[in-house]
């Protein structure tokens, strides 16, 4: 790992958010491509998705989400509830971030395909009484069809199909195949 990257890894935990700010937008394009120092920075991200400073937890777990292209080992199987939880943060903007990067999980390979669409069927279910329901469903959604895109997958379309039919309110059910109408 060069001596930038390291710095940029170094400045995401900074409590100069300007820096931080840099650092975590260095990094995200970084990874947008596989990366040869993924295990070098790895279980610092892991750690930081339970930093009590919940800006860090959805840098920490957008960060994780990229570098799951870059992850020969498959680390994520073992970290994936983890990165999972984040969804449920207490802070809902920090819940979002981690969902909407989650897709980039299943668009790196089928077994994580897998247990991205595992975690994101048992969060459908399980968020019918949170307060944010019909946001987060939405996002579940968006993030199957983002890995749709990226893999072709019919089995990807059947799932998210079978979980919008499940949607008892009508509207929502309609909001929700917008995202799948031009498939």
């Amino acid at each position: 790992m060069d001596q930038t990257t390291r710095a940029n890894l170094d400045q995401l935990w900074s409590a100069d958010r300007a820096l931080q700010n840099r650092a975590f937008e260095s990094i995200l394009a970084a990874t947008e491509h596989p990366v040869d120092w993924a295990y070098q920075a790895w279980d610092e991200v892991v750690a930081n998705l339970g930093h009590p400073d919940n800006h860090n937890r959805a840098i920490a777990a957008q960060v994780l989400c990229n570098l799951a292209r870059s992850d020969p080992e498959r680390r994520i199987r073992r970290d994936f509830p983890a990165l999972l939880n984040v969804t449920r943060d207490e802070r809902f903007v920090t819940a979002r971030h981690c969902m909407q990067a989650l897709w980039k999980v299943g668009a790196a390979g089928s077994e994580q395909q897998a247990l991205l669409v595992a975690g994101l069927t048992a969060r459908f279910d399980e968020c019918r009484t949170e307060k944010n329901c019909t946001l987060i469903r939405y996002d579940i959604l968006q993030s199957l069809r983002n890995v749709y895109d990226a893999v072709q997958d019919e089995r990807i379309k059947a799932r998210a199909l079978e979980l919008i039919a499940r949607e008892t309110d009508e509207k929502y059910r309609k909001k929700y195949n917008t995202l799948w109408k031009n498939v």
